[in-house]
């Protein structure tokens, strides 16, 4: 019989290419899950095959389920051994699963087709490929038929191989009556290779694959065997619980035989039964069952021969039959039926095409002992058909007729209004429970996380949670297979909604003054509703002023070009549709820069530091004043300096560092979150000015009964304000209550405390007062007793005055003599012991000294002064010598004693009145008697007779002498009489020879500098005279350091006088001042010390100056 092709052999476990077309095409329309779908191959035997599966797991929570089938139904995973394995893995970058399933030495019986399933929840996939096993390339090897029929799976070496037998149910056809036995063997020699596997399923061969092959090798010619004469038939058949008998013959009767099942040696019992007759070897097997299907060989000697038993189940006839059932769309149908024995194999067919469920199969199969039931889920018109049920023994078959039910609409779709945001509900009932489908607008409706489509029993829902304005639309719902129609229109509306999740806590927007605001409010609502904008009452119209309302579909603006203060206030938004309405309040903040502060005061000042205050600006600008920038400048400059970089909170601010005696100003800035306003005007000018250090050494200078008269030394440290005066105070012992002695203030250090009660005892101190204040007080150290004390008299005559005092005529006599002595001594004057005329002598007596003033002296005023002091009965006398001098009178004659050569003699006698001083010289001059023109010969001569020499030969020459004394030369001269000619008598003068004198001189001061005192403002200068030769050169210096190129300063050296003029001092010049001279002998330098002071009038408050009228704008230096 030739093999049949591939295209007409179709093996157990593959189905018609009609049922199985069909299946592909259900599974391609559902391939979800598969990324890679295993792909069909070819194999030789012996070889191995791999089949890969992959699955995308990026949308699943956990591994699915997937299995691996041969033919229909059955499940290798069972199988998996030396010739079967499953493998799976995952990779975790790409989220794959790889299913791999891999044939080992692959056999002819493993070729067919194969289906891969993987399920994960409500998702289902499937793919189905075929394998092909060809014989490997050369001589075919003689197969025994016995061997061809043996099994797997029952303990032996070959279990885990992949023979499906086990999984065939045997199957009888249906008989009406009895049949007489059918060899198997030659139905399926004859039968066509698509009719096996209903032979199969009609015979109950449980090996269908393992009879085919046999069928191919029984053409093959058995080598003789040398031992069996006769021996097995390749296979047997019996029924279920009937006998079968093995006969062999053997060549040799005297060969031991020995039967074997499955390898496994047969002992003789009750259920197998061996015969010997003659050269035959018999045995019988009684009462076979489902194990005895096996394959049996018998031995002899050292050879065997097999065959296989097939043990056949009895037919399953069907008891009860299908009946003919009718039903409406949408009911569950029940077809039974019942067989003869309990879970049989029983398949069901409709309109002759076998009916295979499914996990997505609408048909159901439920089995209850010998009862079948096919269970139709919501029947519809493509189910009428006719049904029938096959077993191994018969069949039946019965019509379902599935008609529509009459449909009544009993709840019917309604228009609906609702709200944004709500849910949308259509409901309807129909008198039938059947599916139907949703349209909008003529469009299927999506289901969604949203929207949801419910079918309960006859309700139909159509669910749309938080229902948005693209959900209104006109819904109609159809029932399937009905020409019926439920329409609805759905509405949508939203009340006006103003959003202000972009405004903070209290709606309030701020813009800065001069910015443009344009504040969009997004608004919802539906149908879109109309805006208005208000403020206090009047509403804002849409144009195009300055303050204007825009809307937008989905907004409303207000738009405020330019921002102005008087814009701020509360603005309302009115939203009104048919829906309702809304209402909100927005404040508009227009905030600017902060007016500037009022001019701050100056409440204190100290030496380098003031207090200023000021008040915080009349407007804010709309924002919180954050703090203040303070800034200060000098009077007479116009930069001002910054002297806060971190803002000053307070309203007070103490700048320091400043140069003392230097007028200031000072002027604030206001801050806020905007920025920094215009400065304030500036404070008035103040000059930062320090109190004196207190007096010293204050001493009791007298003490009578009533009075303290106290005395006292300036500060040492009186700075740039000078000093004003002095404040005395007093309290008595025992009380704390100071008293001024004095109401106004007082220059001098010494001050009489008057009214006060004898024999008390006082504290006394003293204040030194300047325009910055009162210094600290300096107290006496004990208390003082008023009482007075007799002090005997001393009278203090100055040391320049125990020598004669010389005057010249015309010239202030002012003689000051000291004195102690209390109480306040007699005063008696007397000139050469008689009383002096005071109408020409004034006398003026104090408490400590007594004054002698002539305010021009004569010469009658000199003579011998005496002063007479008297306390009670002590007296104390002293003298003075005064001696008033003038010019003297000329020498009383000039004689011409002799002449001779070139030189004349002359003498002349003292002046008559020498001025009332001793005469110091004589000058004596000449004039030739042509032009009369006196020149002077001698000066400071001291004797009355000289020599004139050098005179002119041929000349006539006239002499006069003046007289000199301390007061300097007479006013007049005394000229010779007659003259002395000069004759040319030949000789010849020789003129002698000098010896060059050397004036070189090293520098030397011949007036030193003097400590000075100067007024701030006015020019000042320092004056010292030099002499030196060479001509020295003179360098200032101001504290070691030379004074070079500075305006401040102007230098001049005339004849050896040096000065240097100081232009409008400032305190700042005050200091040591050096003159230094220098030439090629040496050096020389010379110091002096400059104070500058600072005039000041009067004090209003403490530290706060006050200057003198017309000398406030000289007394600060702009240079400095």
């Amino acid at each position: 019989m030739p093999e049949p092709t591939k295209k007409e052999e179709w093996s157990l476990g593959e189905s018609p290419v009609g049922e199985e077309q069909d299946k592909q095409n259900a599974n391609s329309q559902l391939s979800i899950l598969f990324v890679e779908k295993p792909q069909g191959g070819t194999v030789k035997v012996g070889e191995n095959i791999t089949f890969i599966a992959k699955v995308k797991a990026e949308d699943l929570l956990r591994k699915p389920t997937v299995k691996w089938f041969k033919g229909k139904w059955m499940d290798l995973a069972s199988k998996a051994g030396k010739h079967l394995q499953l493998k799976e893995t995952f990779e975790r970058h790409s989220r794959v699963y790889t299913f791999e399933m891999q044939i080992i030495k692959a056999k002819e019986n493993y070729a067919g087709n194969y289906r891969c399933e993987v399920t994960y929840k409500d998702k289902f996939d499937s793919c189905s490929f075929d394998l092909e096993v060809h014989e490997s390339t050369g001589t075919t090897p003689n197969i025994d038929i016995r061997s061809a029929f043996k099994r797997s799976g029952e303990g032996q070496d070959d279990a885990g191989e992949l023979d499906f037998s086990g999984l065939l149910k045997r199957r009888e056809v249906k008989q009406q009556e009895e049949e007489p036995e059918v060899d198997v063997w030659e139905l399926l020699k004859n039968a066509k290779p698509s009719e096996y596997e209903k032979i199969a399923f009609q015979y109950g061969i449980t090996d269908l694959r393992g009879m085919l092959k046999r069928l191919k090798r029984m053409r093959r010619v058995e080598k003789k065997s040398a031992a069996f004469a006769k021996i097995l038939d390749p296979a047997y058949q019996v029924d279920k619980g009937g006998r079968v008998r093995f006969m062999v013959e053997l060549a040799d009767p005297k060969l031991e035989v020995k039967w074997y099942k499955n390898g496994q040696e047969i002992r003789p019992s009750t259920k197998y039964i061996f015969e010997h007759k003659g050269c035959q070897r018999i045995l019988f097997i009684n009462n076979c069952q489902m194990t005895d299907d096996s394959e049996y060989y018998v031995t002899a000697g050292d050879e065997k021969c097999s065959t296989e038993l097939f043990v056949r189940e009895p037919p399953i006839m069907v008891t009860k039959q299908l009946e003919d059932t009718t039903a409406y769309c949408g009911e569950r149908v029940e077809l039974e039926c019942e067989v003869s024995e309990d879970d049989a194999n029983v398949k069901w067919f409709k309109n002759g095409e076998e009916i295979i469920p499914g996990p997505k199969s609408r048909y159901r199969i439920r089995v209850e002992g010998k009862k079948h039931f096919l269970i139709i889920e919501g029947a519809t018109k493509a189910d009428s058909a006719e049904y029938s049920v096959m077993t191994t023994g018969g069949q039946s078959s019965a019509k379902l007729t599935v008609d529509l039910k009459p449909l009544k609409i009993l709840t019917p779709l309604t228009d609906q209004t609702v709200n944004l945001g709500k849910e949308i509900c259509l409901k309807c009932e129909i008198s039938e429970n059947i599916t139907g489908k949703w349209t909008k607008n003529g469009l299927p409706v999506q289901e969604s996380d949203r929207l949801k489509v419910v079918h309960k029993g006859r309700i139909h829902k159509l669910v749309i949670a938080n229902a948005l304005i693209e959900d209104e639309g006109d819904y109609v719902f159809a029932p399937d297979a009905y020409n019926v129609t439920l329409p609805a229109k759905v509405r949508v509306i939203d009340p006006p909604k103003i959003i202000l999740d972009g405004l903070d806590a209290d709606n309030t927007v701020t813009v800065i003054a001069g910015n443009k605001l344009r504040l969009e409010i997004p608004i919802s609502g539906e149908p879109p509703p109309k805006a208005i904008w208000s403020r206090a009452d009047k509403a804002i119209m849409e144009g195009s002023g300055r303050i204007r309302a825009e809307s937008y579909p989905d907004s409303s603006t207000l738009v405020i070009d330019v921002a102005e203060r008087d814009d701020s206030g509360v603005y309302h938004i009115n939203l009104k549709n048919e829906a309702g309405e809304a209402h909100a309040s927005i404040k508009i903040k227009v905030v600017d820069l902060p007016d500037p502060p009022v001019a701050p005061t100056v409440t204190e000042v100290g030496d380098d530091w003031c207090i200023m205050k000021w008040e915080p600006p009349a407007y804010d600008g709309g924002s919180p004043i954050l703090g203040y920038f303070i800034e200060r400048k000098k009077k007479q400059s116009s930069r001002w300096m910054r002297l806060n970089f971190d803002l000053c909170k307070e309203t007070t601010f103490e700048p320091k560092k400043m140069i003392e005696g230097v007028a200031y100003e000072v002027r604030i800035f206001a801050v806020n979150a905007i920025g920094i306003s215009k400065p304030s005007m500036p404070s008035r000018p103040f000059v930062p000015l320090a109190v004196t250090s207190p007096p010293t050494l204050l001493a009791v200078d007298s003490v009578t009964d009533t009075t303290v008269t106290m005395k006292w030394r300036p500060p040492d440290q009186i700075g740039a304000a000078g000093l004003d005066g002095y404040v005395l105070e007093y309290c008595f012992e025992g009380s704390d209550n100071w008293l001024p002695a004095n109401k106004d203030l007082i220059d001098k250090t010494k001050f009489t405390i008057t009214d006060l009660p004898t024999d008390s005892k006082i504290f006394v101190r003293v204040k030194a007062i300047n325009a910055a204040g009162a210094s600290e007080p300096k107290y006496y150290s004990q208390p003082i007793l008023v009482k007075e004390i007799i002090e005997p008299p001393k009278i203090r005559i100055p040391r320049h005055l125990k020598q004669t005092y010389i005057r010249r005529v015309g010239e202030a006599v002012n003689l000051v003599i000291p004195f102690q002595g209390k109480p306040r001594p007699e005063l008696t004057w007397k000139k050469d012991g008689v009383e002096i005329d005071k109408n020409q002598i004034n006398i003026r007596n104090s408490e400590t000294d007594t004054i002698i003033f002539i305010r021009k002296a004569e010469r009658s005023h000199s003579g011998k002064y005496d002063l007479q002091v008297k306390v009670d009965k002590f007296v104390e006398t002293a003298s003075i010598d005064i001696q008033i001098v003038d010019r003297p009178g000329p020498p009383q004659s000039v004689k011409i004693e002799d002449v001779w050569g070139e030189n004349v003699a002359l003498t002349w006698t003292p002046p008559k009145d020498d001025g009332n001083a001793a005469i110091t010289g004589y000058t004596i001059q000449k004039a030739d008697k042509k032009s009369m023109e006196w020149f002077t010969v001698i000066e400071h001569y001291h004797r009355t007779n000289a020599t004139i020499t050098e005179l002119v030969i041929g000349n006539e020459y006239y002499f006069r002498v003046f007289s000199e004394n301390m007061c300097g030369l007479s006013e007049d001269a005394t000229m010779t009489k007659e003259s002395a000619v000069i004759a040319k008598d030949g000789k010849i003068y020789k003129n002698p020879v000098y010896e060059d004198f050397d004036f070189s001189e090293a520098p030397m001061f011949t007036q030193p500098l003097v400590n000075t005192y100067a007024i701030a403002g006015y020019n000042a200068t320092l004056n010292c005279s030099v002499r030196g030769n060479p001509k020295p050169k003179i360098t200032w210096m101001k504290n070691k350091v030379a004074i070079v190129d500075d305006p401040r300063y102007r230098m001049f050296s005339n004849q050896g006088v040096c000065t240097l003029e100081i232009r409008k001092p400032s305190p700042y010049d005050g200091g040591t001042y050096c003159c230094k001279a220098v030439n090629d002998l040496g050096t020389v330098e010379i110091e002096c010390k400059l104070e500058v002071k600072v005039i000041y009038q009067g004090v209003d408050t403490p530290g706060q100056p006050v200057f003198l009228e017309g000398q406030q704008q000289s007394l600060h230096n702009k240079d400095f």
